[in-house]
């Protein structure tokens, strides 16, 4: 049987994106089925996981294995495919309410653990699905329908965070440069650790303060700037770089251990391919342990 050719086009959803005309998100999921194409990984072979928000609809706009989890789970469910299948190219996919507020937990152990995951977060730096409150990643002062008078939080530093907590690849992307965007997802998928690409999404509906024009006003290049992405003290002193100048670009990438190889069962292939239950005489010694 002659194999589907692998496009762009061939990874189309079985739904039509729902989402705003000119929403950021788009430019994400086009560049994402781009780096799959580029990869040379098929549907089959790619597991797409989400919690809730507008950008966690995008499972159902590519045609992959997907999961629409719960409101800030995506990497805990994700985590569970992953160890289960390590096999699977495993994505989860949000936006900075779902995966800086809620979800912040999460985001922090997995990235502890560096389990072989790429997480890719759509940030609009508002809750644009409950239509416009302030979310993680606002800015000091922005007014929303839940900041009227604007937001006295400090916005958290996710790609600081990131860095501190052990992730092994460190990104910052922006919908409006697809070309460096798709490099950045196809070299988060490759890399053997967990991933963060922290991308600019504009919503052009309910922020009215961070749009496309504010963004490339201030956004460069961080490889047009000869910047080391072995070097930690440099890349933390870019992770806090949002004012005039923010860099977008890969901040960090290391080459080590990840969760998996602790774990000799693994070693063994993917879970889901191995026998169920244990020999007799392993349960015989587990009993004995346990009595």
């Amino acid at each position: 049987m002659m194999k589907q050719e692998l496009t762009v086009k061939s990874l189309d959803g079985p739904v039509h994106p729902d989402w705003c005309p000119g929403c950021g998100d788009f430019g994400v999921l086009k560049s994402l089925k781009e780096a799959l194409v580029q990869l040379e990984i098929r549907s089959h072979e790619v597991m797409i996981v989400s919690g809730i928000g507008c950008s966690s609809n995008l499972p159902g706009f590519i045609r992959t294995y997907g999961v629409h989890s719960l409101h800030g789970r995506s990497l805990p469910v994700a985590t569970g495919i992953a160890l289960a299948n390590h096999a699977l190219h495993v994505i989860a996919v949000g936006g900075d309410g779902d995966g800086f507020g809620i979800g912040s937990g999460h985001f922090l152990h997995t990235m502890r653990r560096n389990l072989n995951l790429t997480y890719i977060v759509m940030d609009n730096e508002i809750y644009g699905l409950t239509t416009g409150q302030a979310s993680p990643t606002s800015q000091e002062g922005h007014k929303t329908k839940s900041t009227p008078r604007g937001n006295v939080e400090k916005p958290l530093q996710p790609l600081a965070l990131a860095l501190t907590m052990g992730a092994t690849y460190v990104a910052r992307g922006f919908s409006a440069e697809p070309k460096d965007l798709t490099k950045l997802i196809a070299d988060a998928i490759a890399h053997r650790g967990f991933s963060l690409i922290d991308v600019f999404s504009p919503c052009v509906t309910f922020n009215k303060l961070n749009t496309y024009a504010w963004f490339k006003e201030r956004v460069y290049k961080l490889e047009e700037e000869g910047h080391d992405t072995g070097d930690m003290d440099a890349a933390l002193q870019k992770s806090f770089e949002f004012g005039d100048k923010i860099p977008i670009g890969l901040l960090y990438r290391e080459e080590r251990p990840i969760y998996d190889d602790s774990e000799p069962i693994l070693q063994q292939g993917p879970l889901v391919d191995q026998p169920l239950g244990i020999d007799k005489e392993t349960f015989d010694a587990i009993l004995a342990e346990t009595m």
